[in-house]
């Protein structure tokens, strides 16, 4: 029976010979949250303290402090939620029992004759707040820090299902991949459990609670607490969301490990775990095939298996999980390794699960073979070869696009950041939707993933501090079983700055705990816990297997620039960290921190290497932009410059990851007034900034590249000292301005620019020659535009797929009559769109720009916009972009969806 309000989603069943089927369930959800000022229900996880301090903008690297004891006598739902992680709970006198009872039964959204008709209906992964509208303004009920949209809150999602008698005898599960945050999960009437972490992957068990032939309503609560992050959540179902039907003996969630030993061009040898759940109530004898098989970039499988491991036969009681374990040696192995020396190679596993010689499950693990070696000298050596990580720190949104996951953005973000020379990825400061960690498998990224930034001391009022004595080790487990297989995953991090480098020996105690569970699930890879204030002589230092050092390396505070600063003020650690620790490896995990504004050169020019941002010296409290010399930074951190010459300086370092690859939504230091931050090499719309090019120079040395900076769009400063920096891969470069020498000059050593500090600004065009070892290298040229007078798209991709999820990220500049991008333009675009297509959002770059994303009327920032299109699903055809701006020639673009 169809239920009112809402489509029913149909799970067809499937063929014979298939085993197990993973429907998403993406399409026809409906959706409600309550508005701010409304009371909302009292189906709560778990009380909570009051606010009595969230101090918007607060120090990046403040103090943590302790949680605050709880005392209520309010009923809550956690006794019913805390069995969902029984699982991944390994003693059991801990996991926990199930009461009696069946909270929310009786509350009407969890009804299947509920009307929902008036919901929202949104596609899942869905981010309820990207749409905005932004908070403005001091004292707005969501700050800055915490990217100034509506976040907070308790909103539902219903969907319908429909299962047949085919499924009588079928496990029913739901798989979510990330839902933020406190979810809980009822089907039919029926609290099933949920998850309170709102960056982990859960499954729930749904098969006690199905109907046959007839309507499934799922129920699914989402409560979001204010003051709970120090960058932007996301809200919502914001990763995908399935419905898995598997025989009742069957692979276990998550339920393949892979690892690889004896490697050589040769051979190698592949060992398998197998776990395999028996949901059924009698006794079972199975036994497993897996055939393994070569992939190729397109995700095509090779024809024939390249080798197959086979088990014995074993009994598994009813209600019970076995494991059984294999191997097998590879001929001829097709190795994974990173871009751009190697190739991402990978497999996949197809494990059989065979009952009296007959199929009864079949589950696919991609993975991949190579050899890891952690060298305390060197770093991380990958199938005999160095890599040195030049990596970024990313944040999980997607810009314009929020939270929820789309696999095309993230892999735009990674193109952007290849292009750049950036071979490493750390996940800060939560698991990563899966989708991700498969591009960096198969685009060839070595990746630290990460899942925790506070343990049990606080950072937020509200953050997971709440949650993490109870659920720390089933987190921290499911995590890792979940990536475990990925190839690109070489280290785990348990922790960013966390409170407990302050606490001595406590503090060490539990990360020892965590240390043991991470060791349990995965010895194959090392651990890692980034400290920006614990030193080589504290008892935290010691429990991880590498030296994972925030800022410390280079130094905190330390420069005669930051002198009059307050807070962690420390000298440069690697060589004492280094003495302290030989046998391990050190990382820069967390570095830089500078801070600009897309295309905003402000005056005077600091004459140092590095120095902190502040109103007047390299930032506008006005106009809430910082400058893009890109010498400035925040409080605690260094400017690219200072940090690539640390790390020269000392090379057993395995390298580090920036703050930040992209911007993000949140943390916009130095400007709370604005959205989002100014630390990312690349803005948050996908501009580049002049950053990039600082560390392309560095990055790709073998790549002929010069790159100058400002503009030279400078009326007002006619007859002024206008400084000209340049970044080359070259190790010499001369700059003339109107065709005059303004003089030659070399790199120092460890010198990542080099500076023209005293050019008098006339206009016209300025131009740099590179040279290496004497020869000419590369030359780059910025020119006096003419005024404003059209505007030009220019899509990354012309054309997509119609399936509702594929995009095109569209740049739009402000031209002159010659084709050139006018530096300071800023006028205002409509966009507007006719086919099979949507406007999902627009973007300029713009930190402090608090038009809402969805709108089609959005001002160029510097000369530059973005706007995204989606194709309609299942429409394929021509979709036509137009942008206009008064007094400029308007610009059309064709799409073509298929």
């Amino acid at each position: 029976m169809e239920q009112a309000g809402s489509e029913i989603h149909k799970v067809e069943d499937q063929p014979s010979q298939l085993t197990r089927q993973r429907i998403l369930l993406s399409d026809n959800w409906r959706f409600y949250k309550y508005a701010d000022n409304q009371v909302t229900d009292s189906l709560i996880y778990d009380v909570r303290p009051e606010i009595e301090s969230d101090e918007d903008g607060k120090a990046a690297d403040a103090k943590p402090t302790e949680a605050v004891d709880i005392v209520s006598e309010a009923f809550v739902l956690k006794p019913w939620i805390l069995p969902t992680a029984n699982p991944f709970i390994d003693d059991p006198a801990q996991q926990h029992q199930r009461p009696e009872g069946n909270p929310g039964a009786d509350f009407a959204f969890v009804q299947g004759d509920f009307d929902d008709s008036q919901w929202q209906q949104v596609q899942v992964p869905h981010d309820w707040a990207i749409s905005g509208p932004f908070y403005v303004g001091h004292n707005a009920p969501v700050g800055g820090g915490m990217g100034r949209l509506p976040s907070p809150g308790v909103g539902w999602y219903r969907q319908h299902f429909e299962l047949t008698a085919a499924d009588a005898e079928k496990s029913i599960f739901l798989d979510i991949d990330g839902a933020m945050s406190y979810a809980m999960v009822w089907l039919n009437g029926h609290l099933v459990g949920g998850w309170p972490y709102g960056y982990a992957s859960f499954r729930l068990d749904l098969t006690p609670y199905i109907k046959l032939g007839e309507a499934n309503q799922l129920a699914i609560r989402i409560d979001n607490p204010p003051a709970s992050s120090r960058w932007y959540p996301g809200g919502g179902l914001y990763r995908n969301v399935w419905l898995t039907k598997t025989n009742p003996v069957h692979v276990g969630q998550w339920g393949t490990a892979i690892s690889s030993s004896d490697i050589s061009e040769k051979s190698a040898k592949v060992s398998l775990s197998v776990t395999i759940d028996n949901d059924s109530a009698q006794t079972i004898e199975v036994s497993t095939q897996t055939n393994i098989y070569a992939l190729d970039m397109d995700d095509v499988v090779a024809k024939s298996a390249s080798a197959t491991i086979a088990t014995d036969a074993i009994l598994i009681d009813g209600g019970q999980s076995s494991r059984v374990d294999g191997s097998v040696v590879i001929n001829n192995p097709k190795l994974w390794g990173p871009l751009p020396n190697q190739q991402p190679n990978r497999y996949v596993a197809v494990t059989n699960i065979l009952q009296a010689g007959k199929v009864i499950d079949s589950y696919e693990t991609r993975f991949g073979i190579r050899e890891l070696h952690f060298d305390a000298n060197k770093g991380l050596i990958v199938n005999g070869e160095h890599i040195y990580f030049q990596g970024v720190n990313q944040h999980h949104d997607l810009g314009a696009l929020g939270a929820a996951f789309n696999v095309r953005a993230a892999q735009r973000q990674l193109e952007l950041l290849r292009e750049m020379g950036v071979n490493a990825i750390r996940l800060a400061h939560n698991p990563p939707a899966v989708e991700l960690l498969e591009l960096t498998d198969k685009m060839g990224f070595v990746v630290i993933d990460e899942i925790f930034d506070v343990w049990e001391r606080k950072k937020t009022p509200l953050d997971f501090h709440l949650i993490f004595p109870e659920w720390a080790e089933p987190d921290l487990r499911a995590f890792i079983r979940r990536d475990r297989n990925s190839p690109s995953v070489v280290m785990w991090s348990i922790g960013n700055e966390v409170g407990e480098q302050y606490t001595g020996a406590d503090g060490a105690k539990l990360a020892q705990r965590l240390q043991n569970i991470a060791k349990q699930e995965d010895t194959s890879r090392p651990t890692a816990a980034s400290m920006n204030f614990a030193k080589p002589d504290m008892p935290l230092s010691a429990v991880f297997d590498t030296v994972s050092l925030n800022y410390q390396g280079e130094g905190i505070r330390n420069a005669p620039a930051y002198a009059h600063l307050q807070g962690i003020r420390t000298a440069p650690l690697y060589p004492a960290f280094h003495q302290a620790f030989p046998n391990k490896v050190i990382m820069s995990s967390e570095n830089a921190a500078a801070v600009s504004s897309r295309g905003e050169y402000l005056f005077p020019v600091n004459d140092g290497v590095s120095a902190p941002v502040a109103d007047g010296a390299g930032g506008d409290p006005e106009s809430l932009q910082v400058s893009a010399y890109e010498l400035y930074t925040a409080p605690f951190g260094s400017s690219a410059d200072k940090v690539l010459a640390s790390l020269a300086q000392h090379p057993y370092v395995s390298g580090g990851f920036i703050w930040s690859g992209w911007d993000y939504l949140g943390e916009p230091t130095p400007y709370y007034l604005a959205r989002s931050s100014y630390f990312g090499v690349i803005d948050l719309a996908g501009f580049k900034k002049d950053r990039f090019y600082l560390y392309q120079s560095m990055w790709r040395p073998d790549f002929p590249m010069a790159h100058i900076l400002p503009h030279w769009n400078w009326p007002e400063r006619i007859g002024k000292i206008t400084p000209v920096h340049v970044f080359t891969s070259g190790d010499e470069a001369e700059l003339f301005l109107n065709g005059r020498s303004l003089g030659r000059k070399q790199k120092a050593e460890f010198a990542a620019r080099l500076r023209w500090d005293d050019v008098v600004y006339e206009p016209g065009e300025l131009k740099v020659q590179a040279y290496k070892l004497g020869k000419p290298w590369a030359e780059n040229k910025v020119v006096t535009t003419g005024a404003a007078t059209a505007l030009a798209f220019t899509p990354d991709r012309a054309e997509i797929n119609a399936d509702g999820v594929d995009l095109s990220f569209v740049t739009v500049k402000v031209v002159d009559k010659d084709g050139l991008m006018v530096p300071r333009a800023k006028h205002q675009l409509s966009f507007s769109l006719q086919g099979p297509g949507e406007i999902v959002a627009t973007d300029n770059g713009d930190s402090a720009n608090l038009v809402a994303f969805p709108s089609h009327q959005r001002a160029a920032f510097n000369g530059l916009a973005l706007v995204i299109i989606k194709a309609k699903k299942g429409e394929p055809g021509n979709i036509s972009l137009s942008v206009e701006a008064e007094g400029l020639e308007a610009a059309h673009v064709s799409i073509t969806s298929k």
